[in-house]
């Protein structure tokens, strides 16, 4: 049985920026973060259920809830470097890290930058290049503004958690010049050594054919793992499954909790595989 313990949540100043965090259960750390706009509380109750059998350290990166922005541009390796600092702060030797959308991409930055620091990465959502995502999405990443957000739930929580709710403007301006940047990690995750897990919704604002790229860079889709062996990666496609969710009857890949929990739990408990 499951109890929703009363997490401890605090601050820890890392290059400059005071981020947020909360620890939820014990065990094994699993630092977990959360896509763009969203708290950690927005992840649902993926959550609590990772929380019953290790020590989730979820996170709310720059700007997002109750971290301020700083006078620092947003940036995947900036924001990775901060993760990779918190880590530190927390004298983890290693930590394993779940990240969804932008969260994951941040993972995934920071396993590049930092290697040493990550065992292993669990991805859900997540382009290692900008046209990883559909068109349709890109355009609505360029687009976005405060009319875009009005009376939504992700305005009602930067009011509700930002130490600065009147920043909320600059936020939306920062958010928009930062997803509007091009990027490419090719080079850096066909070099990547960390297990990593790939998750993605088969109606998800990520290309399927950019999540089988991914697994391949990564050393998967190769031979018959029956004949060769399995790779260190893994790919998973959720069924009836979109980004977000944003109404019945679609269901966003966080809210898959039933589907995403006995993945990811397999997954980081498996004994680590040998070096490729």
């Amino acid at each position: 049985m499951i109890t929703h313990n009363e997490p401890q949540k605090g601050y820890a100043l890392v290059n400059g920026l005071n981020i947020y965090y909360e620890i939820h259960g014990s065990g094994e750390p699993l630092v977990l973060l959360p896509g763009g706009f969203m708290t950690v509380e927005a992840m649902g109750e993926i959550v609590p259920q990772l929380a019953a059998t290790r020590r989730v350290i979820t996170v709310e990166l720059q700007g997002h809830g109750h971290t301020a922005d700083i006078e620092r541009a947003l940036h995947y390796e900036l924001m990775a470097d901060d993760i990779a600092a918190l880590i530190r702060h927390f004298g983890l030797e290693q930590a394993d890290i779940f990240g969804f959308s932008l969260g994951g991409g941040v993972g995934l930055q920071t396993a590049i930058r930092h290697p040493e620091l990550v065992r292993k990465l669990a991805l859900a959502s997540t382009a290692f290049k900008r046209d990883g995502w559909y068109p349709e999405v890109l355009a609505g990443m360029a687009s976005i503004s405060v009319e875009t957000f009005a009376g939504t739930p992700i305005h009602e929580a930067y009011l509700k958690t930002s130490p600065r709710p009147e920043a909320w403007p600059t936020f939306v301006a920062k958010m928009r010049q930062f997803l509007s940047e091009d990027y490419d990690w090719a080079e850096g995750v066909a070099a990547l050594k960390t297990p990593t897990l790939i998750l993605v919704g088969d109606a998800d604002g990520l290309r399927i054919a950019h999540a089988v790229e991914f697994f391949g860079l990564l050393g998967g889709g190769k031979a018959d793992g029956d004949l060769v062996g399995l790779p260190p990666a893994q790919l998973a496609v959720l069924p009836a499954t979109t980004h977000v969710g944003w109404a019945p009857p679609y269901h966003g890949i966080m809210t898959r909790t039933e589907l995403l929990l006995p993945i990811i739990t397999e997954f980081l408990d498996a004994p680590m595989p040998e070096a490729r």
